[in-house]
């Protein structure tokens, strides 16, 4: 399995200037603080917007952040980002940025920013509209797929685009929040793409790739004979790497797969065998903030106030995954990825995903 050599761990803390930090609930709040404060001196456009240059996502993204870390639904900051995201509503109920390639992630991300501002219910009828759109456009059946194709049940960035990991767990992500079962039809269907993109034969498999590198983690597509952003293996299969080992996971879990399902002991495994956070295990630094926020919400999803590693190692995760945040937080309180693949240069971007993991980090009962 290729992996960063470990002197690139170091070589990422160091280029975020890492120091040693406290990881008390007060160094956490105050931490919470400074970059709610960044957000709205500096990241917060006259509209409401956050980076309206790459649409409303980071908009949501950045109203859902502040939200789940104490800033009112009320707030002036929060509803000038409301109304802004709402602006986006489409005739199909779709939130997106019209002519948009990334409408299903668009829409996902807007259900999730709406559910966590949606102060007595004012808005659910929007949020319906987005959660049937959703399904509308999810590859099944009414797309003219079948279970024998490895399209099926996921999500891509919109209509007809290609279906991802990715895309698909922030499909089932949003059902989830709105109420979704574990047994709703769409995320049934978006469990056997889920399953699909694992590194592990089983009876979603149809593609001989899983074969290859049968290591538990998840890559990002079957779809199209399979693609993983960490590369192949000398034998042709698909790397696996962390972010979509824990999307897998916690789409999983969501999907009410049962912890001793194989699949599921399998990717903890791989976890476990893996577990860290100075890096995005196969992918460097690539992506890291997506895979804090990711790994944050999966873990807490899990149920698990101690990670067991591979050779047996408790880890208190919320303290490891917070020491990482606080001591890598810029003065001005925003985040900054120095690799900007998918758009982790942009502080808005990164300050929420990282505000986002911190909110699974301050207790265990924050749902």
């Amino acid at each position: 399995m290729f992996f960063v050599p470990l002197i690139w761990s170091f070589v990422i803390l160091f280029t975020f200037e890492a120091k040693l930090t406290a990881t008390t609930p007060e160094a956490i709040k105050d931490s919470i603080t400074k970059a709610s404060l960044y957000l709205r001196t500096y990241g917060q456009e006259p509209d409401g917007s956050f980076s309206p240059q790459s649409g409303p996502a980071i908009t949501a993204l950045a109203a859902a952040a502040l939200v789940r870390t104490g800033t009112s639904a009320d707030s002036p900051m929060v509803l000038r980002a409301v109304e802004y995201l709402l602006t986006f509503q489409q005739s199909d109920g779709g939130i997106y940025q019209r002519e948009s390639a990334v409408a299903n992630y668009e829409t996902s991300i807007a259900i999730l920013a709406l559910h966590e501002c949606n102060t007595s219910g004012r808005y659910d009828e929007i949020i319906q509209k987005a959660r049937r759109f959703l399904t509308a456009i999810q590859w099944d059946e009414s797309e003219g797929n079948t279970y024998a194709d490895p399209e099926y049940g996921g999500a891509g960035y919109g209509r007809h685009e290609r279906p991802d990991l990715s895309n698909t767990a922030f499909l089932i992500d949003a059902l989830k929040s709105v109420g979704a079962s574990s047994d709703d039809p769409a995320i049934q269907r978006a469990l056997i793409f889920v399953s699909r993109s694992q590194n592990l034969e089983g009876v979603y498999d149809i593609l001989e790739v899983a074969t290859k590198n049968p290591d538990g983690g998840f890559y990002y597509t079957p779809a199209n004979g399979g693609e993983s952003q960490a590369g192949t293996t000398p034998t042709g299969g698909l790397r696996s790497y962390g972010s979509m080992t824990y999307s897998g996971l916690r789409s999983m879990i969501y999907a009410g797969v049962s912890a001793n399902d194989p699949r599921v002991v399998a990717a903890i495994k791989w976890l476990g065998r893996h577990y860290t956070f100075a890096e995005n295990p196969g992918m460097g630094d690539a992506g890291l903030f997506y895979y804090f926020h990711t790994a944050a919400k999966a873990l807490h999803v899990l149920g698990q106030d101690q990670f067991i590693d591979a050779d047996g190692k408790a880890h208190d995760w919320r303290k490891d995954l917070a020491g990482v945040l606080l001591s890598t937080q810029h003065d001005n309180g925003s985040w900054v990825n120095n690799n900007s693949r998918w758009l982790e240069g942009d502080a808005n971007l990164v300050t929420s995903y990282a505000l986002l993991a911190l909110s699974y980090c301050q207790a265990s009962t924050i749902e």
